[in-house]
């Protein structure tokens, strides 16, 4: 497993990397820190960026001043001599640079394949979770869980703790639990988990990908290798052929999770308990409580689904049913995933900004009975028929919001005409206020105002976190105004 790894007590300057030629591409969250581990490791590092702003500027003054050569505004030539390209993970596979990498024949790692390469002999074994969506509420359940158990954890990788930081730093750890995006994923051909979990899979950045099955196949490649169990979702037949492709390590086994009854070597509900059939004594018989459902903050079904894949990786790393219901007990959601705002009238207002897609939206419009809907934004190439057709019994109107929100209002017109629409044509930033007050007008005591944008929001806002808060902003000042 692993192979080619690099100690991080390596002294300076005398690893694998002692001398060699290494492309960094892209400054910002990753690229930063990859060039200075390199650099410290003796790498001749050149950092290669598209932008050329104030602060790709100050980033590049930063590096240059340690001796890492920088080049802005370029991002797409390969410098002379690459023997590696470390790349940020959104990068798209197409680029140029990449291109001219593959004629040269020189490898593309992520910041992902460097860190599982950097790891010691003795480093803490990798719990892996992908999927579409519910991926760092899994992982936050999971690190909750492990620490309920005395173990040192920590949720990394594309949430919290970067992995390099996790690998380097001197904080020792038990076991991590590790965020893994398609993008991490797509750049991380070494990886290989103790187990590995893919929580759903539906359309998503087909832009970057270039189809589904590609997508598909880079989040499959969290099964690679793994050696006790792989999760899936048996509700989501894709989850379950990625495990049947994965190359295992002999005696790795594949676990299901379930909203319904499981069956043997599978996690569900029962009664209003979790429980295990996979990590128990003569699974065919027996199984193991491990919760209630109301130990799950909030206890929608996505979410339950979420923790049913947190306990199924615990189980497998060992983890004693107890520690499992202290774990999501003590467990708080971050902010705008499905997060109570307020309730005005008898109108309940829920900020779930983070439904940026339209497999996210569905499993939060699931969630209630009767909804005014709060949407749009930025479609990233998807479409809503299947999303509208699916919840247009639970809708009582739809607010729209955003540059794509004519797709929603067509795919609504198709298959929920009956359903009032308020098409918002303003992006300025009194837009969310005139959305809530235009949902509060359509709304009535019992039901649910829900911002589940079933896009990305950088066409009107930074991001997910800032449209949340604006939402949440916006109930407060109708709420005080009433």
């Amino acid at each position: 497993m692993g192979s080619g790894q690099v100690t991080s007590s390596v002294p300076e300057g005398s690893s694998e990397f002692q001398g060699k030629h290494i492309t960094v591409a892209g400054l910002g969250v990753s690229g930063v820190p990859a060039a200075k581990v390199l650099h410290g490791l003796g790498a001749r590092v050149t950092v290669v960026n598209d932008g050329d702003d104030d602060r790709a500027r100050a980033q590049a003054a930063e590096l240059e001043a340690l001796g890492v050569t920088v080049r802005l505004g370029d991002g797409d030539s390969l410098p002379e001599g690459t023997e590696l390209i470390v790349t940020a993970p959104g990068w798209k596979p197409d680029k140029p640079l990449f291109t001219a990498a593959a004629g040269a024949g020189v490898p593309v790692w992520g910041d992902v394949e460097l860190a599982w390469r950097l790891r010691g002999p003795d480093a803490a074994p990798w719990l892996a979770v992908t999927g579409t969506n519910g991926k760092t509420t899994t992982v936050q359940m999971l690190a909750s869980i492990l620490q309920a158990a005395g173990l040192r954890t920590a949720a990394v990788g594309n949430i919290g703790v970067s992995l390099l930081d996790a690998v380097l730093g001197d904080q020792e750890y038990d076991v991590l639990a590790v965020e893994l995006s398609s993008y991490q994923l797509h750049w991380a051909p070494s990886l290989r988990a103790h187990s590995a979990a893919v929580l759903n899979l539906a359309p998503d950045h087909l832009d970057w990908h270039g189809s589904m099955e590609a997508y598909a196949a880079d989040k499959g490649r969290i099964y690679e290798g793994n050696r006790v169990a792989c999760v899936y979702n048996v509700a989501d037949k894709l989850t379950e052929d990625l495990v049947r492709e994965a190359d295992v390590e002999e005696g790795c086994r594949a676990i299901g999770f379930t909203l319904g009854t499981p069956g043997p070597s599978q996690l569900g509900v029962v009664d209003g308990i979790l429980v295990d059939r996979a990590f128990v004594e003569n699974r065919h018989k027996n199984a193991q409580e491990l919760a209630e459902v109301s130990d799950v903050d909030p206890p929608a079904p996505h979410n339950i689904a979420n923790a049913l894949a947190a306990a199924a990786l615990a189980r497998a790393f060992g983890v004693p049913p107890q520690a499992v219901r202290d774990g999501l007990r003590a467990f708080t959601p971050d902010a705008h995933r499905i997060a109570k705002v307020a309730e005005l009238e008898g109108v309940t207002y829920v900020d779930d900004s983070k439904a940026t897609n339209t497999h996210a939206a569905e499993a939060s419009l699931a969630a209630y009975e009767s909804i005014v809907w709060i949407a749009g934004g930025l479609a990233k190439g998807a479409t809503f028929d299947e999303l509208v057709a699916k919840s247009a019994k639970r809708l009582r109107a739809a607010v729209l919001i955003g540059a794509d929100r004519a797709l929603i209002r067509d795919a609504l017109a198709r298959h929920a005409p009956e359903v009032p629409v308020v098409d918002l044509d303003r992006t300025d930033t009194g837009a969310m206020l005139q959305a809530v007050t235009e949902a509060k007008r359509l709304a009535v005591a019992g039901d649910t105002v829900l911002l589940a944008p079933a896009c990305a929001s950088m066409d009107m806002f930074t991001n997910y976190n800032q449209r949340g808060d604006a939402f949440a902003e916006a109930v407060r000042e109708l709420g005080a105004g009433a």
